[in-house]
């Protein structure tokens, strides 16, 4: 391709996020139910204090683009969360994919729910073969850089968790199944408890207290039952004063 003086930006030479989606005929088949439910949780717990809410960004099984020169690589973590960056593209769109060379920042966390056919790749037991992309590992923790690596057997409810420091990645003692990232003022850990009507170990966000982060379905159930304390209480102060609350 000719090089123009000065180069012309990416965004005009390199294929775009409409270029790059999510979806291709080849990919494997729809994930199960837990890989449908726990990110759903991931994302709805989400919430660090130091970005407004349309500063983070967070996908499930959405295409991440990382290669400029081989622009069709790409890998799709169960959940990952950016920070400091458009929840809409170019503040705009929903998002079909996340397009590296385009947004210039890199997923904060990645997590990755196991299953007997990936469960090697996501562990960094694998190698790369030739003439093939570079494996999970590699690109989170060489390419992308990711700071929080995340892994977690539902089968065993095992949590794992690796953090980078320097050029690779070190795990972290997990034996409290918490996970504290002070970059983000969130911590990660396990929570059993019923969502989605599912009670078992849960991944799940909190904060600096220690206290897990409300679903918004949770919060809106504790308003609703603050409104009938104080109507009830209203009601009991009625009818001290004689007053039938109950009659229009």
């Amino acid at each position: 391709m000719y090089q123009t003086d000065p180069p012309r930006p990416a965004k005009e030479t390199l294929p775009t996020m409409y270029d790059l989606p999510s979806e291709y005929p080849e990919d494997s088949g729809l994930p199960d139910e837990f890989h449908i439910l726990q990110p759903r949780l991931l994302g709805d717990t989400f919430s660090p204090p130091k970005y407004p809410l349309d500063q983070v960004l967070v996908g499930t099984d959405l295409n991440i683009y990382y290669d400029l020169r081989h622009p069709l690589w790409y890998k799709r973590p169960d959940w990952f969360a950016v920070v400091g960056v458009s929840r809409l593209y170019e503040q705009r769109d929903l998002r079909l994919s996340y397009v590296i060379w385009q947004e210039g920042v890199a997923p904060f966390v990645i997590v990755e729910l196991l299953s007997p056919g990936t469960e090697k790749e996501d562990l960094g037991q694998t190698l790369r073969e030739v003439n093939q992309p570079p494996t999970k590992w590699q690109v989170y923790e060489g390419i992308l850089r990711i700071p929080y690596y995340i892994v977690f057997d539902r089968y065993t409810d095992k949590l794992q968790a690796f953090q980078l420091v320097a050029d690779s990645y070190h795990e972290i003692d997990v034996t409290t199944s918490r996970v504290w990232m002070p970059g983000i003022q969130l911590g990660l850990g396990l929570w059993q408890g019923a969502y989605e009507g599912i009670e078992r170990l849960w991944l799940r966000w909190y904060d600096e207290r220690g206290n897990w982060i409300s679903t918004q379905l949770e919060q809106e159930r504790r308003r609703a039952d603050q409104e009938k304390q104080r109507a009830d209480k209203l009601a009991a102060k009625l009818r001290q004063l004689g007053i039938n609350p109950d009659e229009g």
